[in-house]
């Protein structure tokens, strides 16, 4: 009797010990949506970008997105995020779907503009840059590396032999 309750008291210590572990983790990480103003960008592609996401301006997490969805009308994609409400973005923001890396997730680029006017809860963000896939970027680089060099065929000798 006296080794099962050790047992359980030390499944116990170990149980919590895991849960201050994850609260410190949740808490240090930040990983709650930002609180603040909602604004809304257009593109056509998004490349996995999610809700959950950040929002970041110059590297800092600002803002989370919230939610997408495809406009009826365009068919373009549609993100809804949120921006802390201390900052007011110039109306020329542009914004920008980026990755954190080669192998790392999607985020939502802001480059805050020079305009004096600033945007409003619920404006549109009207200068996008839409996602650049990897396996875009990929192709592209194959398809270069693969096509001859522009005036290969000069230097292979078959002007002298018709001039002689």
């Amino acid at each position: 009797m006296g080794q099962r309750l050790i047992e359980t008291a030390m499944g116990a210590v170990v149980l919590a010990v895991a849960a201050l572990f994850l609260v410190f983790a949740w808490n240090t990480a930040d990983l709650r949506p930002v609180e603040g103003y909602t604004l809304k960008a257009g593109f056509a592609s998004v490349g996995g970008l999610a809700p959950g996401s950040d929002v970041r301006i110059g590297g800092v997490r600002v803002g989370s997105v919230t939610g997408q969805r495809i406009d009826p009308e365009s068919y373009r994609a549609e993100i809804d995020f949120t921006v802390r409400a201390g900052l007011s973005l110039p109306v020329d923001t542009e914004a920008s779907v980026t990755s954190d890396g080669l192998l790392g997730g999607k985020y939502l680029r802001l480059v805050p503009g020079t305009s004096k006017r600033r945007l409003a809860a619920g404006d549109t963000i009207g200068k996008t840059r839409d996602a650049l896939a990897l396996e875009e970027l990929l192709a592209r680089a194959i398809f270069l590396l693969a096509e001859p060099p522009r005036g290969a065929d000069a230097g292979s000798g078959t002007e002298k032999k018709d001039a002689q």
